[in-house]
């Protein structure tokens, strides 16, 4: 069995953890709403590189509050919350290719060519996975291939 942090809130949450794990129980679980990509501004990774979102420019999608620098990107992602939106739920993709849910780094992330020929975003938990995207492009197709099965995974195990 493979752990990720929110695996680890949920047995934490249950009482599954003792002693040094005491205060990770008292943590509670994350709401609906949650800050997406750590704040930063979904449509700004296809402009001039990720920049800080604000609150006065925020939208609820998928769950999710995204945060942007300025009006026009929030109406850009509202036009068209997919297309700017991480793939694989911003899971890395290395990680999910093992088929585990791992978190990634929103300042590590790829641009690549979906099959349409329309740049993707990929967030990446470190430089060497977004090194080794970048090198095997072929590798985010086949971690878009096995990406259903997680997301029913994370549905199933964390409902809302």
């Amino acid at each position: 069995m493979w752990l990720t942090r929110r695996h680890l809130l949920r047995v934490a949450a249950a009482g599954g953890l003792h002693a040094a794990g005491a205060r990770a129980a008292t943590l509670p679980r994350l709401p609906a709403g949650r800050i997406a990509l750590g704040g930063f501004d979904a449509v700004s990774y296809f402009l001039d590189g990720p920049e800080a979102g604000r609150a006065a420019y925020e939208i609820l999608w998928d769950r999710l509050t995204w945060r942007f620098a300025r009006a026009a990107n929030r109406e850009a992602f509202r036009g068209d919350p997919a297309a700017y939106a991480p793939r694989l739920g911003g899971f890395d993709p290395i990680g999910v290719l093992a088929g585990r849910l791992v978190d990634a780094d929103p300042l590590i992330y790829a641009r690549l060519p979906g099959p349409d020929g329309i740049d993707r975003l990929y967030l990446c938990r470190s430089n060497a996975h977004r090194l080794r995207l970048i090198a095997e492009p072929h590798l985010a197709a086949e971690a878009e291939l096995r990406w259903p099965t997680l997301k029913d995974q994370i549905e199933r195990d964390f409902p809302e």
